[in-house]
């Protein structure tokens, strides 16, 4: 674990070390997510939470057909022409 010092500016603005930008894909800038946790905040790279949402995704769903959204439509059209 990498740890350096910074400085939150009284705007809120922080500067983070190129040596972490570049480490996780943001050397040339990007949109981030702020997290706070209690007293943490944790700041992750927009690809990071969609990769983390997919893992979660396919440990809830698995691999079922029906657990895709092209497979929720199709259930939902089944359904209304039952009515």
């Amino acid at each position: 674990m990498n740890v350096m010092h910074g400085r939150v500016s009284r705007s809120g603005r922080i500067s983070l070390p190129a040596e972490f930008r570049k480490a996780v894909g943001l050397d040339h800038g990007g949109d981030v997510v702020v997290e706070l946790n209690g007293s943490e905040i944790r700041i992750r790279t927009i690809d990071e939470v969609v990769s983390q949402a997919q893992v979660l995704t396919r440990q809830l769903l698995g691999c079922k057909p029906s657990a895709s959204v092209d497979g929720f439509l199709a259930e939902r059209r089944k359904e209304a022409s039952q009515e």
